[in-house]
């Protein structure tokens, strides 16, 4: 059985190093809220600026606001979760999934109206292209 043991702790540190890589990716969106806000905006500019420039097809503008909570309430939150159960980070485990529920209730109140200013600062800044 020592050996079941080993196999059985060799799964859990698995799972746990994909959950690391998995929170790595999204990490922005289990801190405070400007940081979020901050990155999800780079990543907006980045995703509509390849929509404008002809490299995308769909623009991001018309499913940002839905698509982030869909994203909080399938993927991060999930997550956060995982990340809280295992205890891989101490008692900061919970500190992530506290962020990442404070930030999805943020954006479901401030989120439409950030696309918008998302939408303004692009074209603000890109307006000597045209």
């Amino acid at each position: 059985t020592q050996v079941h043991d080993e196999a059985s702790d060799d799964r859990k540190a698995t799972i746990v190093i994909e959950h690391l890589i998995q929170a790595s990716d999204v990490a922005h969106t289990m801190q405070h809220w400007h940081i979020y806000k901050s990155w999800n905006e780079k990543f907006f500019m980045e995703c509509y600026g390849a929509y404008k420039a002809g490299r995308s097809e769909a623009d991001p503008s018309t499913t940002w606001y839905k698509g982030e909570i869909g994203f909080f309430d399938f993927y991060v939150i999930p997550l956060a979760k995982k990340l809280d159960n295992c205890g891989v980070f101490g008692v900061s485990s919970h500190e992530y999934l506290s962020y990442a529920t404070s930030n999805r209730a943020e954006w479901a109140r401030e989120g439409e109206k950030l696309v918008q200013q998302y939408l303004a600062r692009y074209e603000e800044m890109n307006k000597h292209l045209e």
